[in-house]
């Protein structure tokens, strides 16, 4: 979402024996269907709603600039911008600068989160459980909660901020015959394969997850219809394009061509729900098998 990165953290070998101290400062959201991590690399941060900020919380008891933190050196400082709710360090309201301290809990407006002065392995591990709620183990793309839980997120923000918001909905062309070719293993790989490509070519603000079998839907925030098209467009020549290299139950290299149909919708004024925006990107997706496959369908 515009600024905002998310940090899958892999903690590898570490025991607790060999706690990891990385100078890496980050806030992690505590509560909500969208808890993250957000990395804080800037000497200074702003947290709000507006688009441009370096951590954008999208609830309406957020400022749109709420408030800043000021790193030097090892010593970091929170500061409140005038937002209407307040920020709140362990239940201490922020007048002027506040030092902040390896752990402290942060509230701003609604929202609380905790600052991580650096990451050490309770801070990993946490990242590390909270990865494995959210990714499909399959393809490493997010999974159908993260996904519905995002767009849902995202049409709020979207109404309140009047930017515009699309998405694209796709599947892969006759994946039962690539599974009754190759065996399941066979088609495994082809999906992985598929998310690979496609994560080339998505920008790094847009949401990419697997919410089906080989169903998968991109939200693309502050996007309007036509980018998302091109988008799509994009995506469906790459997979077109992709020399996939299968090996089949018989231990059989073989070459496998694979295309995708792809449906486009952009949020209208008869959308309010994750569940009826999808709906309608999806009957675009199936106007796309109709009309033939490896096609794009945006109305």
């Amino acid at each position: 979402m515009s600024n905002d990165k998310t940090i899958i953290a892999q903690p590898g070998a570490l025991t607790i024996f060999n706690s990891p101290r990385r100078n890496r400062a980050s806030l992690t959201r505590l509560h909500g269907e969208l808890f993250k991590r957000h990395p804080l690399d800037a000497a200074e941060s702003t947290i709000g709603r507006a688009t441009d900020c370096t951590v954008v919380i999208q609830e309406p008891s957020v400022s749109r600039k709420h408030a800043r933190i000021i790193a030097n050196a090892d010593i970091f400082e929170i500061e409140d911008l005038g937002s209407s709710n307040g920020t709140f360090v362990n239940d201490q309201k922020v007048t002027g600068r506040l030092a902040l301290k390896h752990r402290d809990h942060v509230r701003f407006g609604n929202v609380l989160m905790r600052f991580n002065a650096y990451e050490d392995l309770e801070t990993i591990c946490e990242d590390e459980g909270w990865s494995r709620s959210v990714v499909d183990a399959g393809t490493q793309t997010f999974n159908k909660r993260y996904i519905l839980d995002n767009l849902e997120a995202e049409i709020k923000f979207s109404r309140s901020s009047t930017r515009p918001l699309s998405v694209i909905y796709f599947d892969l062309d006759f994946f039962k015959k690539v599974n009754d070719t190759y065996g399941h293993n066979g088609g495994d790989h082809v999906l992985r394969e598929t998310a690979n490509v496609v994560k080339s070519v998505v920008r790094k603000d847009d949401i990419f997850g697997r919410v089906g079998g080989e169903e998968f839907v991109i939200i693309l925030p502050n996007t309007p219809a036509r980018k998302a098209v091109e988008l799509a467009e994009r995506i469906r020549a790459a997979i077109e394009a992709h020399p996939f290299i299968v090996t089949n139950e018989a231990g059989q290299q073989l070459q496998h061509k694979q295309t995708l149909s792809l449906g486009v919708a952009e949020l209208g004024g008869a959308q309010n729900t994750a569940a009826e925006f999808l709906d309608v990107a999806d009957q675009r997706l199936y106007r796309s098998k109709q009309g033939g496959r490896n096609r794009v369908t945006a109305e």
